[in-house]
């Protein structure tokens, strides 16, 4: 195949940036989106050109460093996936695809496509734990009976990848949907119980604090999930924020 590629290139976080043309061939359907990536930098390098700098690590879908917008979608047109997980045969020869970095006040630009999302490492940070005696005869968490319904429910919310998809779809660059997960992938099983009030208002608190926006329900964080975590679990932390702030 041969691709017209316009990215998002820019040198630091002081520069202007601009979308710049690059034109490539001998691409395959069955190369990753990122192996593509790879090619085009292996092609600029040779021409003494700075490559294009990318988040990526496992190239399997589990860190969730590889954050793309591809033609105005995070991670491109396919669902349920991460880009190192998008495959060239989602596209056609001769196609041109818009490459950008994720966009949001809270994700400043390093450089190029790469994003500071240290923010999502805050708001964990702020609550995103429980606190464990580990002197004395501590229990075994399997000897802990816990309802599957529950079980399954927290599973599902842990599986966020904190990718940041949600946030760079969302209209008001909301991280409800992330906050959220990490929130009841807690509040769900009992060894989060003992710090559920303070874990729901401190990671709320960091989040606004970090000037991410607010969630108008608009569902398109569910729908750009490659882990397609459910807004039940917004209607979730909401409950659990409530609960709190009368506690408090």
């Amino acid at each position: 195949m041969k691709l017209f590629l316009k990215i998002w290139r820019q040198k630091n976080p002081e520069s202007e940036g601009k979308i710049i043309s690059y034109e490539i061939d001998g691409i395959t359907e069955d190369m990753s989106f990122l192996e593509m990536m790879d090619v085009l930098n292996e092609k600029i390098m040779h021409n003494g050109g700075d490559p294009v700098a990318f988040d990526h690590d496992c190239r399997e879908g589990i860190c969730g460093s590889c954050s793309m917008f591809i033609n105005g979608q995070p991670h491109g047109p396919d669902r349920g996936v991460t880009t190192c997980q998008l495959h060239m045969r989602k596209f056609k020869d001769g196609d041109t695809i818009y490459i950008e970095p994720f966009r949001s006040r809270a994700f400043p630009i390093i450089k190029d496509l790469v994003v500071d999302r240290t923010a999502f490492d805050r708001i964990q940070q702020a609550g995103g734990y429980i606190s464990i005696n580990t002197s004395g005869n501590t229990l075994d968490a399997n000897t802990i009976p816990i309802e599957k319904e529950s079980a399954d429910k927290a599973f599902d919310a842990a599986t966020c990848i904190g990718c940041g998809a949600c946030v760079a779809t969302c209209k008001n660059s909301s991280a409800m949907l992330f906050v959220s997960a990490k929130v009841s992938q807690f509040a769900l099983l009992p060894q989060g119980k003992v710090e559920a009030t303070d874990r729901v208002l401190n990671m709320v608190k960091q989040m606004d604090l970090e000037g991410f926006g607010n969630c108008t329900n608009t569902g398109a964080c569910h729908v750009e999930c490659p882990k397609g975590i459910s807004l039940d679990y917004i209607a979730k932390l909401n409950t659990e924020y409530a609960k709190a702030s009368l506690k408090k």
